[in-house]
């Protein structure tokens, strides 16, 4: 049976809630197509969660990689393209900011993901659940989380997929956020389980 590292993040900038915290903890250990679920929850901190998800890496010895990170704004679920090699933007929840700070000094600029985001997309429409694929994953802990998942896959000639996916809120979310779009915590996490259906 193959592994996936599924992650997921803490509650950050002001949201009492990561509905990625709750998906990742409800699928921990359960066998989903042709994989065990591994599921690790990160901490919203600029030094410690792309250092911890690759120590779990290194742990877990995954064949495949799928990071959740919570797009509050957004309405579909939205597979991330590319990560890039740069470092920006709120607070984390330490207080620290960083602009425009690279991820790996000599590291190339992006990393495509490697995941099936195209058949994510694909699946997640026929199944009524409203998805396009991101071409930004922005420059906050998700997209410094891909790269380095990505970085060491490239650097180490490692066979593993690996990529990101955001989703919107939660209607729990929601309710402490009014103006924010959400889903119920059941459709969000049949998401994700239709995408890891899906990976092969």
């Amino acid at each position: 049976m193959k592994k996936l590292l599924l992650t997921g993040f803490e509650p950050f900038l002001g949201f009492p809630i990561n509905p990625t915290d709750e998906i990742v903890r409800a699928l921990d250990g359960k066998t989903i197509g042709e994989y065990v679920v591994v599921g690790r929850i990160l901490p919203v901190d600029f030094s410690e969660s792309a250092k911890q998800c690759l120590e779990h890496f290194n742990e877990v010895k995954p064949d495949a990689v799928l990071s959740l990170g919570l797009a509050a704004g957004r309405s579909k679920i939205t597979p991330e393209r590319i990560a890039i090699n740069c470092r920006d933007g709120a607070e984390d929840n330490r207080g620290v900011k960083l602009q425009d700070s690279p991820i790996e000094e000599e590291g190339p600029a992006g990393y495509f993901s490697t995941l099936p985001i195209r058949r994510f997309v694909d699946v997640l429409v026929e199944k009524g659940l409203p998805a396009t694929i991101s071409n930004t994953a922005g420059t906050y802990l998700c997209n410094n989380v891909m790269y380095a998942v990505l970085h060491k896959v490239a650097q180490d000639g490692l066979d593993v997929c690996a990529g990101f996916v955001h989703i919107p809120a939660s209607h729990e979310l929601a309710i402490a956020h009014p103006k924010l779009p959400s889903w119920s915590g059941s459709d969000l996490e049949n998401a994700v389980v239709a995408m890891i259906e899906v990976l092969g």
